[in-house]
Parts: C-alpha cells; structure tokens; sequence
C-alpha cells in the first residue's frame, strides 16, 4: 500500500525510517523505487516474456553511489533465473579459480624441482663422503702394510734396489685394471686400442709417440725409482714410524718448489709449515745423538721426500692435470719403462756383488709380491680416490699411515719411542695437515665467524621479541599495558 507523500518530502514511512537510521545509500524515494523494482522482477516469471529488461533496471537503479553500482551487476546476476544470465560470473570465477590453480600447481612444481635438487646433492655428498672414508682406510692400510712387510723381507732378503725395481714392474698392470673398470662400469664400451690411443693424448695430440715415450717417462721413470729406493734404504735404518713420518715432508717441499718454480700463490700459514716440517726433520736427527745410522737414514727419508715433490711439480710444469684413465696410462708406461731400460741396474748390482744372492730358491716371492701388490693398490687407490671423493681426504689418508706404524711398531716390535721422537712426528703430521688448508681458508673462517655473528644477534632479537610479547600479553591480562625498554 503506497502512502502519500508527505509535506518534508519523505513519501513513505520506511523513507522516514531509513532517513533517522542513517541507512547507507539512502536517497528520497529509495523504497518506492525499490519496491517498484521488486514488483516488476517478482512479475516476471521464468521463461515467460518479462516486459521490463536489464537495462530498465540498471537505468532505475542509476542514482546509487559509486561503490554500490559497481556491486549491483553481481547482486543482479546472482538473482536472476537459470536461463544463462549468471554464466559470465561463473566463466570469471574459473578464470580467477584457474590461475590460482596453475599458480600453486607452479609453485608447488618448483618447490618439489628445489627439494629434489637439495636430495640429489645431499646424496652425492653423502656418498663422496662414505667413499671418502673407506678410501681412507684403503690408503693408509696399504701404505701401513708396504711398509711392515718391507721390514719382515729384510730379515731374508736385504737388496732394496730389486725390492724397488720388482716392484715398479707391477705398475704395467695399472692401465688393464682401469679398463676392466670401464668395461664394468661405462655404457658405450671402447675396444682397448681406442681408449688406449684417447688416454695417450696426456702426452700431446699426437700421442705416444718413441720420441715422446724417451722424453718424458725417462726423468720421471728415474725419480720414480730414487723415491722409492731411498724410502726403502731408510727402511733400514729407522722405524717404520720414523720414516713415515719424514716422508710426510714431501707436501712441504711440494709448497716450496711451487712457489719458487711455478710461481703459486705465497700463503703464510704453509710457510708456517714448511718450518714445521724442517723443524721436525732436525729433530728426528737429533733424537739419537747425530750418530751413523740415524743421520744416514733420516738422509734418505729426507731425499725420498725431495723426489716425491720434485716428481710432483715436474709432472704439473709439464703434463698439467690428467684424469684417472690418463693417469692409469701414464703410470703403466712408466712401468714399461723400467722393464725395458732401467733391468740393467739389478743385474749389474748382482754381478758385482752389491745385492747378491744365491740361490734362487732362497728369494721370498711371496714377500715381494704383497710389496708390490700393496704398493700397486697403494697408487690405483690415491688415482681412484680423486675420481670418487674428495682430494683432500687422500692426504688425510696418508698422514694417518703415520699412527698405524706407530702401532704396529709399538705393539709388535716393542718399539720404545722417545719424547724427542715423539715430538718431531707430532709436529711433521700438524705441518702436513697446515699444508691441506685451501688458499681462501682465511676468507672462509671470516665468513664463517661472521655468520656465526649474525645468528646470534638474530636469535638475541628473537629471544627479546618474544619476552616483550611475553610481557604485553601479561600486562593485557592485568589489565595494565607495560612497554619493553630498549
């Protein structure tokens, strides 16, 4: 029932009660119009022909403000009948539900993509780890037990240089176990001439050739031979943990004729241990009185040191870096070498006496076999371990030879050591280990530290955030509001 308009312009009553109110969108004449609206759509059944249309009403509901004629579309789209009105709403609510969909789905694709990054690398590391200490092991027993079965051969057989020369012979037998290797392991198989001729390339592009195999594996062949001769003489005359440790040395004289020669980077913490290593060598001489045997054998330590890192920096100056396969080649040509040119020298030893022995059947093969085994294994091990693991766990290997001895000789052969000799072994084995630091470890100790830093700041400031939160949430509840000081 329409009331008539009244003089203060208000037409109904339901005006006069949205006018008091305060209603949002209240004009003059609201509820006539809307209750000529609700009339007209309420007239219109579904499917039947509806006198009024959209636009009418769009046009009757046009002096609404702003923000409710921008929501009236959906109002209205949401009210009318099943006829297909309501399909834009619905076509932009999949649009909306459809990048939302394909925006989490990508996240969640990255997200995986990152966890499956992460587990891969924790994997790899895991692994290269778990190789890196059984390597370790690997290395320093074969090393430990070169070394003590050598002490049992010299109480039959005492001729180090057909101990050294036998055993380099088993070096040829260093490229057919690296290609059993990749038959086993690789998924495009090479015949042995093709894989043979690919490692040869660490000697040029062309190859091995006679001129070449003369040049470079004669210098090399020789000081293969005096590092391990010498290491064997000083097997005579000192412990086996003795020498062990001296020949440890080697990783300093490796620094000091790469920094004279090759001009690496100077570093003042190996330096440090260069000092380290020379102080432990005086030491060692020192430790029986710089009598005969002691200076003599801590001598041929110290040379066979000398050799190793001369080997060392000549290789780099003039190969540079091989992988395993060319260093498998290069290792069974120098045993190729010292079959061909350097048997003359056991045999002239012998003819003159100077490592002779008779009769043949006094030779204890199966001695020499374990040496050559192990220090062939000794050698694959050290070539291996760098493909499978980190380099410098190898290292880590090998100073570790250095207390195996120490046991064995202690438990075995009651070997009694001396303060003196203690110390200087202490000392060499704390220069090798200075020697594994890399060239940045000063910049990563500073970062290290730094981030250590800023964790402890971050977890200070969270441990005040949460007692003020502590605080405020306490004094809410007393009724009282307290705020932290700074």
């Amino acid at each position: 029932m329409d009331v008539k308009a009244a003089p203060n312009g208000v037409a109904t009553i339901e005006d006069r009660i949205l006018r008091i109110t305060g209603y949002y969108g209240y004009y003059p004449g609201y509820s006539s119009q809307k209750s000529a609206s609700r009339s007209s759509v309420t007239r219109c059944k579904p499917g039947a022909n509806c006198p009024i249309t959209r636009s009418g009403i769009s046009r009757q509901l046009s002096p609404l403000s702003v923000a409710e004629d921008s929501a009236a579309p959906i109002l209205e789209l949401q009210s009318r009948s099943p006829s297909g009105i309501c399909r834009h709403s619905r076509v932009e609510r999949q649009i909306r539900s459809g990048e939302e969909g394909t925006q989490t789905h990508t996240e969640n694709n990255s997200q995986e993509n990152q966890a499956q990054t992460r587990c891969q690398s924790c994997t790899s590391t895991f692994l290269k780890v778990v190789w890196g200490f059984l390597i370790i092991l690997s290395v320093s027993s074969s090393w430990v037990g070169t070394t003590q079965i050598v002490k049992i051969t010299y109480k039959n057989f005492d001729y180090p240089f057909f101990m050294t020369w036998f055993s380099t012979n088993w070096n040829i037998m260093f490229f057919p176990v690296y290609y059993s290797g990749h038959l086993a392991t690789a998924q495009e198989k090479q015949s042995p001439i093709k894989k043979f001729r690919e490692c040869s390339r660490i000697f040029g592009e062309d190859g091995l050739t006679l001129k070449l195999f003369l040049k470079r594996t004669a210098p090399f062949s020789i000081l293969w031979t005096l590092t391990n001769y010498l290491y064997l003489l000083a097997l005579k005359k000192l412990t086996a943990t003795d020498v062990s440790a001296l020949f440890c040395c080697n990783k300093a004289f490796v620094f000091l004729l790469s920094w004279i020669v090759l001009k690496d980077r100077f570093m003042g913490v190996r330096i440090v241990a260069a000092i380290m290593a020379i102080t432990g060598i005086v030491m060692m001489a020192y430790a029986d009185g710089f009598h005969g045997d002691s200076i003599i054998g801590v001598a041929y330590a110290v040379g066979s040191a000398s050799t190793s890192a001369l080997y060392k920096v000549l290789f780099k100056m003039f190969l540079g870096s091989a992988n395993f396969g060319e260093a498998a080649h290069f290792v069974s040509t120098l045993g190729f070498f010292n079959l061909i040119f350097i048997s003359f020298t056991p045999i002239i030893l012998y003819f003159t006496k100077v490592e002779y022995w008779s009769p043949f059947s006094a030779v204890p093969w199966g001695y020499l076999c374990g040496v050559a085994g192990l220090w062939l294994a000794f050698n694959i091990l050290v070539n291996v371990g760098v493909v499978l693991t980190y380099p410098i766990l190898i290292s880590i290997g090998t100073v570790l030879s250095v207390p195996g001895n120490a046991a064995v000789d202690l438990l075995k052969h009651e070997v009694i050591f001396s303060v003196v000799r203690l110390g200087a072994t202490i000392i060499i084995c704390t220069g090798f280990l200075l020697m594994l630091l890399p060239e940045e470890w000063d910049e990563i100790t500073l970062r290290f530290i730094n981030s250590l830093k800023e964790k402890k700041s971050e977890d200070h400031v969270e441990d005040i955030t949460d007692s003020s939160v502590h605080t405020r949430s306490r004094s809410r509840a007393n009724g009282t509001v307290s705020i932290p000081l700074a």
